[in-house]
């Protein structure tokens, strides 16, 4: 037996748990539902280790390299969907925010379980990737001990990354791989083991802050609404349509007349809107300001 994976507290027995398959429905909800409620107050004594992921990444990103999430099982599902979120969220390229899983994208539908204790899997993603020096290599894994993954972050290190582990034990092999290990130590799940549980829902909230954080920190979000979404279908398409009349106080008529103008470029068609431009001197105001609006609008003079 692997003495490693025995000591893992989210390897341990849950006492509030133990007799949880004698309960009713209900009970049993009320006992899952009161483990997940420990999960924010997790992930909140990781703050200031999130903090300073946020700004790695940030300083990476704005500097034109990428943030690659790797992990397998449910920490790699989990990294893979944050990744594909941020284009159509966001607006950004899909070669900016990356996600991997170990056993390739078949692995996103069916378990290939496996494929986790392949460090030499982990290092040839890290290099078929052409990591360079500045990107941020992202590991996640609720044991710490996942080889894909440290294999991974190990490789990432000798070319030269930044690395970024996501854990649920304290003191895992990960750590030493790092440059800063955010570990949410959520305790012993409802199933002894289950780590897609309350692990892989303090994952999840973790990655919602990292993204979240930066993209904010890229002015890619206007007050709190996303004004860089690429409206690419009708739900899409009508936020947008929404958020223009909301920043601008227009018409719905007006809203679509300036979203199609600019491209169905959101933040343009406010700035055209706000600053009485054209697209193309609004653009350039934009970029001029790195892309950010309320900075590009202070600069038109439109408001304080």
């Amino acid at each position: 037996m692997d003495d490693y994976l025995s000591k893992l507290i989210t390897e341990q027995v849950n006492q509030d748990t133990k007799n949880i398959d004698e309960c009713t429905t209900e009970q049993m909800l009320e006992l899952i539902n009161q483990e997940d409620s420990k999960v924010p107050g997790a992930v909140r004594k990781e703050i200031s280790s999130i903090t300073k992921a946020v700004d790695i990444i940030y300083e990476s990103l704005k500097n034109g390299r990428r943030m690659i999430y790797l992990g397998a099982g449910t920490s790699g599902r989990l990294g893979v969907l944050d990744a594909s979120e941020c284009p159509p969220t966001y607006g950004t390229d899909p070669a900016l925010i990356q996600g991997y899983i170990a056993g390739g994208d078949i692995a996103l539908r069916t378990a290939v379980e496996g494929s986790e204790d392949s460090e030499e899997e982990g290092r040839e993603q890290v290099i078929k990737s052409k990591i360079t020096k500045g990107d941020v290599i992202i590991g996640i894994t609720a044991s710490g001990g996942a080889p894909y993954v440290c294999g991974a972050l190990n490789q990432a290190r000798k070319m030269g990354a930044a690395t970024i582990g996501i854990v649920n034990n304290k003191n895992s092999k990960l750590k030493q791989l790092c440059d800063i290990c955010i570990a949410v130590v959520v305790g012993p799940e409802v199933v002894i083991g289950s780590t897609r549980m309350k692990a892989g829902t303090a994952q999840k909230l973790v990655l919602n802050m990292l993204t979240t954080a930066v993209m904010i920190k890229m002015g890619k979000v206007y007050g709190n609404m996303m004004v860089d979404l690429k409206a690419s279908n009708v739900k899409l398409n009508e936020r947008a349509i929404r958020i223009i009349q909301k920043v601008t106080g227009v018409s719905e008529d007006m809203a679509v007349k300036y979203l199609n103008e600019s491209d169905k470029n959101t933040k343009l068609a406010i700035m055209m809107i706000l600053s009485g431009e054209t697209a193309e001197v609004s653009q350039r105001i934009l970029d001029g300001n790195q892309g950010y609006l309320k900075r590009a609008l202070r600069q038109a003079c439109k408001i304080t």
